[in-house]
């Protein structure tokens, strides 16, 4: 695994290649982030590092512990802090700055983000159930339906798909492209959509 960078993402726009083809891509406010710990395998038993991203205005908010972590890795508050696991962490300190400058353009990335949350929905929605006819007369549209057979196993199987809560859920997306890099903005433009809603917090790694 490769090391990335958390981000927020901005929204959608579009944009045109060099063949003068429009390519739809998220915008993504990705770093700086400060390395605040590195995790070896030695230690730790695998290779990591901590992140942090979006300075923090009001560090009295952090427990105390949380503001000795940062504390004792001499780097600034910062309001998210994630991990991502990497192959080597040689090569990396902490208090270092990563920013976007770790992609190029037409760098193949992964995308990790939460989906949005859509409430209780039924089976139709949540799992594309067919359905029954639609016509006069039909009382069965958007139901279920049999969830298990009758006489064996007469019960219904673990894990069954079922009416319930949809999305909120932790979402990978692979086979991103980086088409553009704006290191004095601190952007990556990303073609295609990424999940979660405008304002949600991505990680976005090399593959």
């Amino acid at each position: 695994m490769g090391v990335g960078l958390i981000g927020k993402k901005i929204g959608m726009t579009q944009v045109f290649d060099q063949e003068g083809k429009v390519c739809p891509v998220t915008v993504v406010e990705a770093g700086p982030c400060p390395v605040v710990q590195k995790k070896t395998r030695e230690k730790e038993g695998y290779e990591a590092l901590q992140l942090g991203f979006e300075s923090l205005a009001k560090p009295k908010r952090l427990t105390r512990p949380v503001r000795g972590h940062f504390e004792r890795a001499q780097v600034p508050f910062t309001r998210h802090l994630r991990e991502i696991r990497v192959d080597s962490a040689d090569g990396f300190s902490v208090g270092q700055t990563l920013t976007v400058e770790i992609f190029r353009e037409g760098d193949q990335v992964v995308v990790t983000g939460i989906s949005k949350g859509k409430g209780f929905q039924g089976g139709v929605k949540r799992w594309g159930y067919l359905g029954g006819p639609e016509t006069h007369g039909s009382m069965f549209h958007r139901a279920p339906g049999s969830i298990g057979a009758s006489s064996f196993p007469s019960r219904v199987f673990k894990g069954h798909h079922m009416p319930g809560r949809m999305g909120g859920d932790r979402v990978t997306v692979k086979g991103l492209r980086v088409i553009k890099v704006l290191p004095e903005k601190n952007l990556l433009l990303i073609s295609g959509c990424i999940p979660g809603a405008n304002g949600g917090i991505v990680i976005v790694r090399k593959p």
